[in-house]
């Protein structure tokens, strides 16, 4: 089979694709002949070494990954032939940028056939990461109202849409060039962060998901109600901001996301009812990966790149 590697940090030019062998399974495990692959930013920052969550190269970056069962040993969970999609193994090397995976059959779930493959493989970090942001820290109800920094990204677009399936007013940061794709994902008032000061639009807000960091996170605590919550994907252990919350009465909380397979159910059902779809700005052959990293060391994408195979 054929699998991404690279030998040395650097850019998008180190990835190379290489011969190699076949994994197997084990038990519990099934084999998965890959059909789409979700790219994530933080690959990026991996290839580069800003970030290094899996130990020097070489290594075979990857996570979201949407295929065919070839093999299924000693598993109940699933069988030859399912059509699957997940994030398996996250945080540990899952060596999905490749033809064919191992992967935990607990971390997979089956593809709805209302998904292609490239928008299922585009589905799992951006769609766990905002389901437990929202639902499990977050605990968004109906009648809520919830701001998510980072409307028209991969997280953010997901976010927005189940916030919206919970009953929630949501509101949305995004440039003006993506206010129009955040409203049509069901956003009740988008801000234009280029142009207007958020703190001065918003106010008494129950949940902030915030995507983007820095003094965005600082400055949320201006927009929250008494006892609101801030969700970060980004500063997750940062104690003094956890401090400074804490100190004004506000929760804090920080998600590191894994592998959830009641979450992954919970984003099908909400596909199955048309309630949520997920955005492929664009889509690369395996062929052309380091093309695909160079757009996603742009940053300001709209929802969401993905190989195919």
């Amino acid at each position: 089979m054929r699998v991404i590697t690279q030998h040395t940090l650097g850019g998008p030019e180190v990835l190379t694709i290489v011969e190699a062998p076949e994994p197997r399974p084990l038990p519990t495990e099934v084999l998965v002949r890959v059909r789409a692959i979700g790219l994530n930013p933080l690959e990026a920052r991996l290839r580069a070494g800003e970030f290094p969550l899996i130990g020097p190269p070489p290594f075979i970056l990857g996570w979201d990954i949407s295929g065919v069962v070839a093999e299924a040993p000693r598993t109940w969970r699933l069988r030859p032939g399912d059509e699957v999609f997940g994030m398996p193994l996250f945080p540990r090397a899952a060596g999905a940028y490749a033809e064919v995976v191992s992967a935990p059959a607990a971390h997979l779930v089956r593809k709805p056939a209302t998904l292609t493959h490239v928008e299922a493989a585009a589905l799992p970090i951006v769609g766990m990461t905002a389901w437990q942001g929202l639902v499990d820290l977050g605990g968004v109800s109906e009648g809520d109202r919830v701001l998510i920094h980072g409307g028209g990204g991969g997280v953010g677009h997901v976010a927005v849409q189940i916030a919206k399936a919970l009953g929630a007013h949501v509101i949305a940061t995004a440039s003006q060039s993506k206010r129009k794709f955040v409203e049509g994902l069901g956003a009740d008032e988008v801000i234009d962060y280029t142009a207007v000061d958020f703190t001065q639009q918003v106010r008494d807000v129950d949940v902030v998901l915030d995507t983007i960091g820095g003094e965005t996170v600082t400055r949320s605590l201006e927009v929250l109600r008494p006892g609101g919550h801030l969700v970060t994907a980004v500063a997750e252990d940062d104690a003094e901001l956890v401090a400074t919350y804490e100190a004004a009465g506000m929760r804090f909380s920080g998600i590191a996301v894994d592998p959830d397979p009641v979450a992954l159910r919970g984003l099908v059902a909400l596909v199955e009812q048309g309630r949520l779809r997920v955005h492929v700005q664009e889509t690369f052959p395996f062929e052309r990966v380091a093309d695909a990293h160079r757009m996603l060391d742009g940053g300001h994408l709209r929802g969401k790149l993905v190989l195919t195979l």
